[in-house]
């Protein structure tokens, strides 16, 4: 069944068996390098650099708006000193912008004491005095954005000449457009009314009013400047509003600096967490690792395991900062993940350790140990690693940067837990050995001995702990733990009810059904207000503008380049159709509110040519008469032609269109898209450009980066796991459980409010090594199974690894859930979908796969037979050259029924190994019992002697010639070539040694020579060989052979140690 491509699992093994002896005999140096490695890179920190602009992070490195934009900067770049046009920016810039309605609920702001207060909020904005650190002080009209030598003002002010006419419904204002009688300025009302109610080209009420006021940004001293009025302005709005001192109006404020405020806020909000995080994952550890045997129970071990991992993740971010890596806020979600990820192996790294024998030196409990976890540890971390390196090659700086953190700190996790913790345990190795009270350090008896010396109750129940080295297998000091049980037997035959699997998959199509719904109404993009955390005060006012300002929301530049001839008619017929294509469009308003230099100059030509006298048939007279008659200085239009240095002919060109009824980022993404068609559709070389199409572009191309992050990353797992666990079916299998969890976790991530976005792609990614974790050995622990019926095979595979997910999966959650209470949607989202990953990943692990695997998976054909009868004259004394059944001869029935240890049955069988993922449960000792037992067997002199008088007289009944001398392996290794050349020796050889033991008159004398030519080393390891020797054949001394965890589980039922006589 599985493929024996086992090199990986072999050179682990061996390296990890290598280096545990190292830890175990030096595990000073690995605690202490560690620590100072720590601490060297910690200084690291103080040059850290913050990342914290939305537009870099969260917009695709080479997006098409960012293209877009190089191209409108090269020929219009925007001067906030002398010519500034809001409509014309290219990029936010700096600027301060309120969103006001009415307190008394009243859904009209067109009354007097309304705009008094508007007139009001205005001069505070314009009166605000900044200081910098230099001491020196300015206000808004000396930095303010200006128009031919004039400041940006909010001209629908002015409205406060005529508003009580307005209100008394003495004059009217016409929508969209209508010139002050007083002041002869042109209000365009869209831009400043909000959810206005207009009836017969007349507005009837207006229940949003909007003003902004821009600063210059034309150098770096500006931005620094704007950027610290931008504070200013944010903090005596906040004040005014929050101390009550407008009467009627409640002011929703914001800035191009809030994003960048709202992301320092996200990080801070998180840190008072770290600690709090820390002190829950300490106590479940130590609540987890401490076990009724006060020896063997390691409960600082479990802390420790937590202390390494939060070293790695502080080391891990060191080490990037050094590598000259951004530090962005959502990196602050890492260590969350990381000490969930380090309490994992800190179990598979205990359970290891409690499988190994505890007579042997702690060198070599620390050897079995790391060989053992070798593949379970790495195995998780390599995938872990695999996909967060995966999401370095994403378009978004946030994911690339998040993912290079945390894969660095998975890296560093793993080698801190082989190294720090490693040596942690190897100091609690050597307290062990000497039997000592795990807290006390203080030698204390085991409790079968303090039993036998009648201690109180007390002791017995606090203080004692470890095993009775005089009877190391009594089942005192041994006790099964009680959750295994329960996951080999009630779980098992639960889930091998025929009801209940046809519950679990009904379930599972129900859970499928959910999913696919969930996807079909996934929403993309990442929401600004989403940036924010819930209780600040952008998001009253991403609310508002949501509800009031999406009939008008955007003004879009139409961008031609190119060397064409606009006096030739057919260039201004394509230029028109362009035009008209993109008003057409849903997206798009009428021509009202477009703005086209060339439509208005020909039309003004056309219809006052009879008195103007000009042409424009040609280039020359057309330029001429364009820079003399239409783009004078005081007209925007001035803005929207760029000539070439000679200024005899056009390079560029530019029109605005107005989006309209524009809502949601579904819609915005649609409207991106029909543009740029229609304009890629144009025989002219035009693009359509906004500063927000810069935001936009990741919700074009999120779905398509996640699509292919994660076919990348489930291609890549199923590979990874195949050379870990050499098999092919189990690959299969795995590749099914990561596109079911990865579906599941997509289509409920919908349902649970959450849009595929750079935050939950980072997620996405993330959970590709997560969903892994569990099914994977899972999986193995089936097929590798030798139980002849599914049912068996399911109670196998729970048995091992049914504790392990349950203890995995609650560590990993526990660890983020106070990402939770952040207040963060950042942060929420993080834990919802890890929390969905481990759940679903679970819920497929004990559950789902095994109902599967059972219906479908090896030997779910093979019905459950009776047990094989076994003549009377075979149970005693089998074949010598078959392999004995161990409830046949290895039991009491072979003494005629003398127990001959305190279990009655001794075992033939080694324990189980690790399926992978391993448990902190309370483990038996046994994997020393073949060999105590066979002690026992020679310390009774009866069962000693009827034993071998048994294989004695099977022996002579033998054909020894065709017995093996040499090494047989059961498993198919080269290791017998010297069978095949000592055949025809060793059946010389039996021959004289038959007619050699009829001269000798005692048995005794027979087992003496029979005690000298078997003697020899017995071989310890994972694998327990049969032996095959001839009378007088010496045993050869060889080195134990490493085997890899999952290599091993081909053969669950190991087979014990014999020698053939």
């Amino acid at each position: 069944m599985g493929c024996k491509l086992t090199f990986v699992d072999d050179v682990l093994n061996r390296s990890f068996y290598k280096l545990g002896l190292i830890v175990g005999k030096q595990p000073g140096y690995f605690i202490i390098i560690p620590v100072l490695l720590t601490l060297l890179m910690v200084t690291g920190y103080q040059r850290v650099h913050y990342e914290m602009d939305p537009e870099y992070l969260f917009s695709p490195v080479s997006g098409q708006g960012k293209l877009e934009r190089r191209i409108v900067e090269e020929h219009f770049k925007v001067n906030y000193s002398h010519r500034f046009n809001v409509g014309r920016i290219t990029r936010a810039g700096r600027f301060g912008r309120v969103i006001i309605v009415a307190k008394d609920n009243i859904t009209n702001m067109l009354r007097t004491e309304v705009w008094k207060e508007l007139r009001e909020l205005d001069e505070l904005v314009q009166n605000i005095t900044v200081t910098l650190p230099t001491g020196e002080t300015f206000t808004y009209r000396e930095e303010c954005a200006k128009w031919e030598g004039q400041c940006f003002v909010n001209d629908i002010l002015n409205l406060d000449k005529i508003i009580g006419e307005v209100e008394r419904g003495e004059l009217n204002l016409t929508f969209p457009i209508m010139f002050n009688p007083v002041t002869w300025e042109a209000h365009a009302f869209p831009v400043y009314f909000g959810g206005a109610t207009v009836v017969d080209d007349t507005i009837v009420s207006v229940p949003a009013v909007q003003l902004v006021w821009f600063v210059r940004t034309d150098n770096k001293l500006q931005q620094e400047r704007g950027a610290a009025w931008e504070d200013a302005f944010l903090d005596e709005v906040g004040i005014a509003e929050d101390t009550g001192r407008f009467k009627h109006i409640s002011v929703a404020r914001f800035a191009s600096r809030t994003l960048d405020h709202e992301l320092e806020k996200n990080t801070r909000t998180v840190i008072p967490f770290f600690s709090s995080t820390f002190i829950l994952m300490g106590i479940f550890s130590i609540i987890t690792c401490m076990m009724g045997d006060w020896v063997r129970s390691k409960p600082w071990l479990g802390l420790l395991g937590n202390i390494s991992a939060v070293m790695a993740t502080v080391a891990a971010f060191g080490c990037a900062i050094y590598l000259g890596i951004s530090f962005i806020g959502i990196n602050l979600a890492a260590p969350f993940l990381m000490i969930g990820i380090g309490i994992d192996d800190t179990f598979v790294m205990l359970a290891a350790w409690r499988r190994t024998s505890p007579r042997l030196p702690v060198p070599q409990r620390m050897a079995t140990m790391l060989s053992e976890a070798a593949v379970s540890i790495t195995i998780t971390s390599v995938t872990d690693m695999l996909s967060f390196f995966i999401g370095i090659f994403s378009p978004f700086p946030s994911v690339q940067i998040f993912c290079m953190y945390s894969g660095l700190a998975v890296c560093f996790t793993f080698v801190w837990h082989l190294t720090f913790f490693a040596g942690c345990v190897a100091v609690s190795g050597y307290r062990e050995k000497q039997n000592r009270h795990t807290i006390t350090w203080l030698k204390v008896l085991p409790e079968s001995r303090a039993r036998k010396e009648e201690k109180s109750w007390l002791y017995r129940i606090f203080c004692s702990g470890g095993i009775d080295v005089a009877d190391p297998d009594n089942p005192i000091d041994n006790k099964e733990h009680c959750i295994m049980a329960f996951f080999k037997t009630t779980m098992a035959n639960i889930l091998n009810n025929s009801l209940v699997k046809a519950l679990v998959i009904v379930v599972f199509l129900m859970y499928l059904a959910g999913a696919g719904y969930g996807v079909t109404n996934l929403k993309e993009g990442l929401e600004r207000r989403k940036l924010s955390k819930v209780d600040s005060y952008s998001v009253e006012f991403f609310d508002r503008e949501d509800l009031y300002y999406r009939e008008f929301p955007y003004r879009i530049q139409v961008v031609i380049t190119g060397n064409y001839n606009y006096s030739d008619p057919q260039v201004q017929d394509e230029v028109e159709t362009l035009t008209q294509k993109l008003e057409n469009t849903s997206y798009i308003s009428n021509s009202l509110y477009t703005e086209s230099w060339l439509r208005t100059f020909v039309n003004y030509v056309s219809r006052n040519n009879d008195y103007l006298n000009v042409t424009i048939d040609n280039e020359v007279d057309f330029i001429k008469n364009l820079k003399e008659l239409w783009l004078f200085p005081a007209n925007p239009f001035s803005l929207d032609v760029k000539f070439n240095e000679a200024g005899n002919q056009i390079v560029a060109s530019r029109f605005l269109i107005q989006a309209i009824n524009i809502s949601g980022t579904n819609h915005e993404k649609e409207m991106v898209k029909a543009l740029r068609e229609v304009v890629a559709e144009s025989p002219l070389n035009a693009s359509v450009f906004h500063p927000y199409f810069v935001f936009f572009d990741q919700f074009e191309l999120v779905r398509p980066t996640s699509l292919q992050n994660l076919c990348y990353g489930a291609l890549m797992m199923m590979i990874t796991s195949f050379i870990f666990i050499p098999n092919i079916l189990c690959s299969l299998w795995v590749a099914f459980s990561i596109i079911s969890i990865e579906i599941g976790v997509v289509g409920y991530m919908a349902l649970w409010d959450i849009n595929l976005d750079s935050i939950s792609m980072i997620n996405l990614i993330m959970c590709i090594g997560f969903s892994v974790d569990f099914t994977a050995h899972i999986c193995y622990a089936y097929m590798a199974s030798k139980a002849k019926t599914p049912d068996e095979r399911v109670s196998e595979c729970l048995y091992s690894l049914g504790l392990p997910i349950v203890q995995g999966s609650f560590s990993t959650i526990l660890g983020v859930v106070a990402l939770l209470l952040a207040d963060s949607y950042i942060f929420s989202v993080f834990f919802k979908m890890v929390f969905m990953v481990i759940f679903f990943g679970a819920m497929h692990g004990l559950f789902l796969l095994p109902v599967l695997l059972s219906l479908f998976g090896p030997g779910s054909c093979t019905r459950k037979t009776s047990n094989v009868k076994v003549l009377k004259v075979e149970k005693p004394f089998p074949h010598p050259y078959i392999l004995p059944h161990p409830q046949l001869v290895l039991n009491d029935q072979i003494f005629n029924g003398k127990n001959i240890s305190p279990n009655g049955v001794y075992k033939i069988y080694g324990d189980d190994k690790d399926l992978g993922i391993g448990t902190s449960g309370e483990d038996t000792s046994e994997s020393s019992s073949n060999q105590s037992q066979r002690r026992q067997i020679g310390n009774d002199g009866n069962s000693r002697k009827k034993y071998e008088d048994g294989w004695k007289r099977s022996s002579y009944q033998s054909t020894s010639q065709f017995q093996p001398s040499g090494e047989l392996d059961l498993y198919g290794h080269d290791t017998d070539r010297t069978w095949q050349r000592q055949r025809h020796e060793d059946g010389r050889r039996t021959g004289e040694n038959y007619r050699r033991s009829r001269e000798l008159h005692r048995d005794d004398d027979w087992v003496a020579q029979r005690k000298t030519s078997d003697a020899g080393p017995h071989r310890e390891g994972p694998y327990r060989v049969m032996r095959a020797h001839s009378h007088h054949n010496i045993h050869r001394n060889r080195a134990p052979r490493r085997t890899n965890s999952h290599h091993n589980l081909e053969h669950l039922d190991y087979v014990a140690e014999m020698r053939f006589p």
